[in-house]
This record gives C-alpha cells, sequence and structure tokens, in this order.
C-alpha cells in the first residue's frame, strides 16, 4: 500500500518543479498588485498583501492538486491537459470571490482580496505555469532530437516515405521521430491528395503524390515506404504496390483500423501487407451497448471452440465481461491452444475446457446439467467441401443430427440464444457439406416454434486463413516453390476475414428474435485466380515466371459462383447495416421430422446413395448428383446471385 501511494503521490520527490510553481504563482500575485495600482503600491495595499500571498498561493496549490495537475508528466504536456489548468484556475477563482464577496466580518476583511488582483493572478499565475511546461517540453524535444540524431549515427535506420498524410500517417509519422529505437527515418510524406501536397505534417514535407513515389525514391535514396492510408480499398493498396514493385522497393503497411480499435495491436506496429489487405474492407462498427447487454454476466458456450471460428468468437466476446465462457471442443490440442491462450491473455474470465464430441448425447447432457449455458454459438461442423463428397455419412451425423442435438438439449435446458454459424453453401446447395448446412438451418428453425429459445442462423461466405481453406493452402504450395492449384480461371468466392466475421456473428446474435436466417454482407466475389497472384506476388515473386499456377478442374460438390440468397428469398434489413434477414420459405415442423427420421434410418443402413436421393426430393433448391461435378447443375455466370441491394422498403430483390 506504502508503495502504490508513493508512486501516486512521486511529485513529492521534485521540489524543484514545486518551488518553480511557487516562483511563478507569487510572481503573478504582486505582478498584479503592481498593475493595479501602476507600480506603485500603497503602504496599507502592501501589508494587506504579503498577508494575503501564502494565503493565495494555498488555495491555488490546492485548486492545482484537486484538478490532477500534478499528474501530468511535464516532458509530455498537451493541448489536452489545458483542461486540468483551465479547471485549477476556475477552482481557485471561485474561492477567491466567495470569501470577497461573502465574507465582510473585520476578522477576515485583511483576506479579502480585491476583484481586480483575483482575476489577474488567476491568469497570469496558471498561464505562467503552463508556459513554464511548455518551456520544459520544449527542451526535452530539442535535448531528444540531440539524441536522436546521435543514435542515428550509431543505428543505421532505412531512409523511407510515409503513404498517406492523414490521422493514421501523423501518428505514425510522431512515434517514429520520438523513439529513439526506431528504425525508420522518415523523409516526407506521399499524398494524392492536393490540397496536402507542399505541406507538412508533425513536421514532416508532404512531397509529391504516388505517382512521384520514383522520382523521390531514386533522389532520396528511399530504402522502404510504408501505408498509412485510412480504410483504403484493395484497388488503391494494389495499385501501389504494383508501382512499388516496378521501382523496386520495399512497402509495408501500418495495421487496420479494425486491428487497432480492437486493441490487438498499435499503430507503430509496421508490418508486411497482407492478402487481407487487399480486399479493403472497412471495418466493422459493433453495437457495443446491445452486444454487451447481450453477453454481459452471461453463461456462454462455444462448440468448436479450437477452430478458426470458435477460437475467435471466444476472443470477442472476453471483450464483453461474460460470467463464463464454456470451450467445448473435441480435439485436445485445439482445446488446449485456445485455453491456454485465454488464460495468459484474459486471467480475468473464467474459461472452462471441456473435452466432448457434439455428437454424444450423455456428454453434451452433462455438460448442459453441470454449467447452464445462457447463450450459445455453435461453431463445431465438418466444412470442407470435397472431403464431405467422400464421408457423406460423417457429414449429415455431425452437421444435422449434432445440430439436433444441442439445439435440443439447448431448449430443454432454457437457454436464452441458440446461434448457428452456417455457410453461404447452404444456399442452392450443390454438395453434401452445404445441403446438410441448409438441413442444420431448418432444424433450427423448427427447434425455434417448439421451444422458448431464440434459435437463428448466421450465414456467410468463406474465411480468410481458416484451417483447411485456400489462404494457407496457397502459402504451403508457394512456400514450397509451387505450383499453386486453382480449379477453375473463372471461380469466384466471397470472403471476410476472421475477425469480421466473428464480430458479425456476435451482432447478429444480439439482434434476434429467433427463427431468423441472418446473412452478412460479403462486399463483392473476388476471383480465385486474381487471390493466387496476389498471395505470390506479396511472396516476392511473380506468378507464372517464379511460381507456376496450375488448373486443376472444379472438384466434387464446387461450384464456379457462390450465393448469398437463395432465388425467391427477400432480404429485410437489420439495425446493422452488414446484417440482413433472409426470409426463405418454411417447412413445416412435420416436414422437418420426417426428413430427420428418413435420413437417420439412411446413416444407421450406412447408405451415402439414400441421403443424397433425401437431400435432391426434400430440398428442391438442391442439386445433388453422385459427386461428379458435371451432374450438379453448376450455375452459369449469368444466373449467379449477388449481394442484393436494398430499396427504399427495405426488402431486396435479385440484382
Amino acid at each position: 500500500m506504502e508503495t502504490k501511494l508513493e508512486d501516486r503521490y512521486w511529485y513529492l520527490r521534485r521540489p524543484v518543479q514545486l518551488i518553480a510553481d511557487v516562483a511563478i504563482l507569487s510572481g503573478a500575485f504582486w505582478f498584479a498588485y503592481l498593475l493595479r495600482f501602476d507600480f506603485n503600491i500603497p503602504g496599507h495595499y502592501r501589508a494587506s498583501a504579503i498577508n494575503q500571498l501564502p494565503f493565495v498561493v494555498f488555495i491555488q496549490f490546492a485548486s492545482l492538486f484537486a484538478a490532477g495537475a500534478y499528474s501530468i508528466i511535464w516532458r509530455y504536456v498537451s493541448l489536452e491537459d489545458i483542461k486540468a489548468f483551465l479547471k485549477a484556475a476556475v477552482i481557485s477563482g471561485t474561492i477567491l470571490l466567495v470569501i470577497r464577496l461573502v465574507f465582510v466580518a473585520e476578522e477576515v476583511a485583511v483576506w479579502q482580496v480585491p476583484l481586480s488582483i483575483i482575476l489577474m493572478t488567476t491568469i497570469f499565475g496558471y498561464s505562467g505555469l503552463l508556459a513554464l511546461r511548455v518551456v520544459r517540453r520544449f527542451v526535452y524535444e530539442i535535448s531528444e532530437k540531440r539524441g536522436f540524431s546521435l543514435a542515428k549515427r550509431r543505428i543505421k535506420r532505412k531512409p523511407a516515405l510515409i503513404i498517406g498524410a492523414g490521422r493514421i500517417g501523423a501518428a505514425l509519422a510522431k512515434d517514429m521521430v520520438g523513439r529513439a529505437d526506431a528504425e525508420l527515418d522518415i523523409r516526407g510524406f506521399v499524398d494524392d491528395d492536393r490540397r496536402k501536397q507542399g505541406g507538412s505534417v508533425s513536421g514532416i514535407k508532404v512531397l509529391g503524390s504516388t505517382q512521384d513515389l520514383p522520382r523521390l525514391v531514386d533522389e532520396l535514396h528511399i530504402e522502404e515506404v510504408v501505408l498509412a492510408i485510412e480504410e483504403a480499398k484493395g484497388k488503391e493498396i494494389r495499385r501501389i504496390l504494383n508501382i512499388c514493385r516496378t521501382i523496386p522497393v520495399k512497402a509495408q503497411i501500418v495495421p487496420s483500423l479494425n486491428e487497432i480499435a480492437h486493441g490487438r495491436v498499435s499503430v507503430s506496429r509496421i508490418r508486411d501487407v497482407q492478402i487481407e489487405d487487399l480486399l479493403g474492407r472497412e471495418p466493422v462498427k459493433l453495437d457495443d451497448a446491445n452486444l454487451s447487454e447481450f453477453l454481459n454476466g452471461k453463461v456462454v458456450m462455444v462448440t468448436g471452440a479450437g477452430g478458426s471460428i470458435g477460437s475467435e468468437l471466444v476472443r470477442q466476446i472476453t471483450s464483453y465481461g461474460p460470467k463464463q465462457i464454456l470451450l467445448v471442443e473435441r480435439s485436445e490440442y485445439f482445446l488446449f491452444e485456445i485455453a491456454r491462450e485465454l488464460e495468459i491473455d484474459f486471467p480475468d474470465i473464467a474459461g472452462v475446457p471441456l473435452l466432448a464430441d457434439i455428437v454424444d448425447e450423455p456428454r453434451m447432457r452433462e455438460i448442459f446439467t453441470e454449467y447452464k449455458p445462457e447463450v450459445i454459438f455453435h461453431a463445431a461442423a465438418h466444412k470442407h467441401v470435397p472431403l464431405m463428397e467422400r464421408n457423406v455419412l460423417e457429414a449429415v451425423k455431425n452437421n444435422v443430427f449434432a445440430t439436433r442435438l444441442v439445439g435440443g438439449l439447448a431448449g430443454e435446458f432454457g437457454v436464452r440464444d441458440f446461434v448457428l454459424i452456417s455457410t453461404d453453401k447452404a444456399v442452392n446447395p450443390t454438395s453434401v457439406m452445404g445441403a446438410s448446412k441448409r438441413i442444420a438451418e431448418l432444424v433450427i428453425q423448427s427447434l425455434n416454434s417448439l421451444y422458448d429459445t431464440n434459435y437463428v442462423a448466421v450465414r456467410f461466405g468463406n474465411v480468410l486463413g481458416s484451417a483447411g481453406s485456400v489462404v494457407p493452402i496457397f502459402k504451403e504450395q508457394i512456400e514450397r516453390g509451387g505450383p499453386v492449384t486453382v480449379t477453375d480461371r473463372e471461380m469466384t468466392r466471397y470472403f471476410m476475414t476472421i475477425p469480421e466475421a466473428s464480430q458479425l456473428v456476435l451482432q447478429a446474435g444480439a439482434l434476434c428474435d429467433g427463427g431468423e436466417i441472418f446473412i452478412l454482407d460479403m462486399g463483392e466475389p473476388v476471383r480465385i485466380l486474381d487471390l493466387a497472384e496476389d498471395m505470390i506476388r506479396l511472396s516476392g515473386l511473380e506468378p507464372y515466371e517464379e511460381i507456376d499456377i496450375r488448373f486443376t478442374g472444379i472438384r466434387d460438390g464446387e461450384k464456379l459462383f457462390e450465393e448469398l440468397e437463395i432465388k425467391g428469398e427477400d432480404l429485410l434489413k437489420t439495425r446493422h447495416p452488414k446484417i440482413y434477414i433472409g426470409k426463405l420459405a418454411t417447412y413445416t415442423d412435420r416436414e422437418v421430422e420426417d426428413l430427420l427420421s428418413e435420413l437417420r434410418s439412411a446413416v444407421v443402413a450406412g447408405s451415402p446413395e439414400k441421403i443424397r436421393e433425401l437431400i435432391s426430393s426434400s430440398l428442391p433448391e438442391a442439386s445433388i448428383g453422385n459427386g461428379r461435378p458435371e451432374e450438379q447443375g453448376l450455375l452459369k455466370e449469368e444466373d449467379r446471385t449477388f449481394f442484393p441491394r436494398t430499396n427504399e422498403l427495405g426488402t431486396a430483390g435479385n440484382q
């Protein structure tokens, strides 16, 4: 306790600062009297001033302490800190004014400071204190720059340009210039905004536009450029990278606003450009109040907690103060990893690692009985399309019947909200995996009519970097020296980053009333070939020259173009601009139960052929063949359904 008090009142160990402040406040008081009497103070007033001086200075000092002015470190004083001095001035001035106007008894008359003196000593005194601190910061920065110059001679720094003279660029420059251990020597800014060109930011000039990069790199011997553009679009980043590649000069980027806002990194953590940056997606804006009400103080269960989406959901949920997070995972290794991460990074959150298979009813019932979850995010699923074409029974058992089991237990035990993680492959499914997820959606809609629990599904596309997805596969192929394999030149997919998808899943869960199929705005589809070429170039290599790209043909169950809505659906707006509600044709509870009963019989009989037949007969939108792409009704480009634009009535049709 004593140590904490010493840390809190560190300023008491700085007598020079206190003496300087006393001198300034005393001098301001005498100067006010001198001005009041034209530098000739009458004897009577001189005696009063001598008596008033310690009293006035004491009140001013007490006001500084009350306003928190002494918690400010001199060398870091900023415009924001002026508030503390203004607050102290108001406090001391008010006290002196009250004494002057209220107390009129003879015994306190000597302490009644004239109004003009109160005004002047307050202005002069606190202005002097603030000026002293500004001078102190100026001296500190001069000495730092001298030390920085000496450090530059000792440490080889790379001459660099910052692209983007906005808020992020200014923060980066300020951080780099003020750090003795900075690796970059910032020579200037580059910005395409004509209004900024020729000006300066944080004392560093804006030297030109991105078209001037070749000249500036040559003239200033630049070794690195850093992209610091707020909410830059993928096309803009790709254009700048192409310029840098032709010069050539190394290009890096500051973290996205989304990463900074969620506390994962700081603006000074410069990194290599990643494929996520080329997507150019805007940061997700969350309704934190709504999410806090949804999750704060609740027991939250995440199935598949060790997977790509599940583990990120766990990280995001921790921000909203849950009472407990139940980590349900059947992989011992992945469960250990997410539990250890939670223990290290979020020690105040009670994480419970639960090794369990979601198809195991006794084990799942045991978990529900002991922990009584209030909110469930059901992320556990088999998701690999070609693998599920070869393992039809497992796809149905895990994606359909496990969802029915966990969902049914949620209703039985009075869980408040149940959120199913679905996929765009459930739209007009051509694969067993997509069809199994579509049936899972039907299951939770049926459960919603049977129980008081709010059941919803959240449907989105591919997630960049998730286990088994295209990005880590391409990365591995590039590291091996190629070739990079692409199924078809025209294949496109919708992509999201893992944090973005997880954040929107949480937000959709908080918006639910029960029975909805939420559809996330995935932006524009990305051509897989472009993705492969970009990843090769980001690795510092040239596609088709240093790393070959080989086309392998569409695999079992795959489409050329993914969709986000079933034909005939309407999408309704929600309070969140990136989340819509799909108004799907509903199935009766009897139809769903009959389908589940027949699927169960087919699983018991071990008949994948029967399962395919049941899917085709029960889901009119599905086109499940025997595993060969030519029999799966692949959509042509003119038939694909892109994300719709909502009209003024809040509904949407196909574009």
